[in-house]
């Protein structure tokens, strides 16, 4: 039989309709967690849904536009009034815009991506907080990525989001850990997803979605005594 160490534990995955996300999701549920699923497009979630119950796990789809502070609210309210609790939040979403350096970056397209990588993050966040500090318990994961340690030209407001990202979770670790709340960060490579653009690189050698679900796995089932900050993941190979 599997182990499943989260059973009965609650968990929210936001940009769970592909990639990174998806396999996250799959990966708690294995675990034994009731995932929530969250995304913008619906059909995806529901088939992710129906794959999760076919192996015996349990999720809710809630569809939602991170971008709209109002929708992510409402996605911590809908989980707590379904489930009673949240254990954990994975902070995936996240939208890029490659190959233009930043003086050719419109203001929609800044907006978008600190909207979807930053301020949905902080709002998630702010929402999630109450609960779990009455709870004094809970995982707070916000996938990152290597940009917020690298100079990445052509993509300045990816990279500046990441950063942003990594800032305001290290200090928001330090915020939570007395109350028994711990808040890392995952920040992989170049994983082979949607995001990474046209054939830049060799696929083949990039990580896959599952090495950054490891992760996740690792940091939900740690012991108690420790706390682990930061994950950085590089492929083996430079794809």
């Amino acid at each position: 039989m599997a182990e499943t160490p989260l059973q009965e534990q609650v968990a929210i995955v936001t940009g769970a309709s592909h990639g990174i996300g998806k396999a996250i999701a799959q990966r708690l549920a294995r675990l034994g967690a009731t995932v929530v699923l969250a995304a913008r497009t619906g059909n995806r979630l529901e088939d992710l849904k129906r794959e999760i119950v076919r192996e015996g796990g349990r999720a809710l789809v809630v569809p939602v536009d991170l971008r709209q502070p109002e929708a992510v609210e409402h996605l911590i309210h809908t989980a707590l009034e379904q489930f009673g609790r949240i254990d954990i939040l994975v902070n995936n979403a996240g939208i890029g815009a490659f190959g233009r350096p930043l003086h050719e970056t419109s203001m929609e397209v800044w907006d978008a991506i600190m909207d979807t990588n930053l301020r949905a993050v902080y709002v998630a966040i702010r929402t999630v907080v109450p609960h779990l500090i009455e709870r004094r318990t809970g995982h707070i994961i916000n996938i990152s990525s290597l940009a917020a340690h690298n100079p990445v030209p052509n993509a300045a407001a990816y990279a500046a989001s990441k950063w942003a990202l990594n800032g305001l979770s290290h200090a928001v670790s330090e915020e939570l850990r007395g109350h028994g709340i711990r808040v890392s960060l995952i920040c992989p490579g170049s994983v082979d997803t949607d995001l990474v653009p046209g054939q830049t690189k060799n696929r083949a050698r990039m990580l896959k979605g599952e090495d950054i679900a490891h992760a996740v796995a690792m940091l939900v089932t740690q012991a108690p005594q420790s706390f682990v900050s930061e994950i950085l993941i590089r492929p083996t190979m430079k794809p």
